[in-house]
């Protein structure tokens, strides 16, 4: 399916090309990658030629409503034997304003709604301009990725719907369910939401949280707020719990897991065009009774036009270990069209009481050039030393084009 369907995109990509009459708009970006890193399943050398295209056709009929998206890649392992690789992420037609009420998908499509994420072989219906509430039901083929190839079996199903409040221009609301079949077993049941509430112009009030229904029990929620006292300063205040759960037809279903919570505190202050700082703590609770600290100090910093500096340093105490870490990030606007770059890391860790303070490094350097208004190129070079490798150098050089 991942091959076959990569190959109709570029195939319809083409066509639709060459087809001056429909009246069609056709964009996206092709971007043409070649990387080389040590391969951890084998610690060999590995260099990779890939090919990324995403593509939006529009204006598919008079009234511009029909419209097709894609999204997919190809990769050839070029020195280390994993041969030719593909990947289909979505590629579906849709129907908006169906009677004015109603949007229809089509194909292989990404869905994401608070009770959970799928990539599916089906198809999505929105009901809208009924009221305050909105309707959305969708369901297909559940898509699995493996390692090389797509690992799906047949009852491998994915279905869900959601209600969601519009017309409401400082409130969100959704509530959702999904559920989720292996090889027509139920492998996960969900109830979600997610809230946003503005208030006073400066306060967001927002939250997410997920029930499952089999554990019964809260797997994640996320509480917090965002204070805007004036346009450049930004206080932020989070409290996060999990609690891991597994599919049901899982192995690690019957294992035991730990809850764990956080409560975040941050500010983010721009001074002026030239100097922005942030900073922040978080507290970290553990199952009987561990704790963890982190603290968080970052500035970024345009000491003169064409270049920007940034830092930032993390402290990790407590349960989890100890680290302390600093990221230097540096960028220098040559010209309009040419940037360069290049930055360090520096970790100094220790995983637990038995063992020693580890060291950790990384250095990269890069650029960006833009040849014209739609093409551009990039080149990322990194080099890691720790504990396993003395040097593992890899890159990245990438060629977009806009169209």
């Amino acid at each position: 399916m991942g091959i076959k369907g990569f190959t109709r995109l570029l195939l319809l990509a083409s066509a639709l090309s060459a087809s001056s009459g429909w009246g069609a708009e056709i964009h996206g970006r092709s971007s043409t990658q070649l990387l080389w890193f040590n391969n951890y399943f084998n610690d060999r050398r590995q260099v990779e030629l890939g090919e990324y295209l995403r593509l939006s056709v529009t204006n598919l009929d008079k009234e511009g409503k029909a419209s097709l998206y894609g999204y997919g890649r190809v990769t050839q392992d070029l020195n280390n034997g994993d041969g030719f690789n593909s990947r289909l992420y979505y590629l579906y037609g849709e129907y908006r304003d169906l009677w004015n009420k109603v949007d229809i998908r089509l194909g292989r499509q990404f869905i994401n709604q608070s009770a959970g994420s799928a990539i599916v072989d089906g198809g999505q219906i929105d009901l809208k301009n009924v009221g305050p509430v909105g309707l959305s039901v969708y369901g297909g083929r559940n898509v699995i990725f493996g390692l090389d190839h797509e690992a799906g079996h047949g009852g491998d199903l994915a279905f869900g719907a959601a209600a969601y409040l519009q017309g409401f221009k400082d409130t969100d609301l959704e509530l959702s369910w999904f559920r989720k079949w292996d090889r027509w077993d139920i492998a996960r049941d969900t109830l979600g939401a997610s809230f946003k509430q503005y208030l006073f112009n400066n306060v967001r009030l927002y939250g997410n949280t997920r029930y499952d229904l089999v554990s019964e029990t809260f797997s994640e929620v996320l509480a917090g707020v965002k204070y805007y006292p004036w346009s450049n300063l930004i206080f932020t205040g989070e409290w996060y719990q999990s609690y891991p759960t597994f599919d049901t037809t899982s192995i690690y279903s019957v294992f035991a897991v730990d809850r764990y919570q956080e409560a975040v505190f941050r500010a983010d202050y721009t001074i002026n065009d030239r100097i922005a700082v942030n900073g922040g703590y978080t507290s970290q609770w553990f199952e009987e009774g561990g704790r963890g600290h982190i603290y968080h100090l970052g500035c970024s910093v345009r000491p003169v036009e064409p270049l920007q500096l940034n830092v930032e340093y993390d402290n990790n105490q407590g349960y989890n270990g100890k680290t302390n870490g600093v990221l230097v990030d540096a960028y220098y606007d040559v010209t309009r069209a040419l940037q360069l770059a290049g930055g360090f890391g520096y970790d100094v860790y220790k995983r637990d009481v038995m063992n020693n303070d580890e060291i950790a490094r990384t250095y990269w350097l890069g650029g960006k050039y833009r040849l014209s208004k739609g093409m551009a190129t990039s080149l990322r070079v990194e080099n890691n030393v720790n504990a396993q490798y003395e040097s593992d150098t890899q890159g990245r050089f990438v060629f977009d084009y806009d169209f």
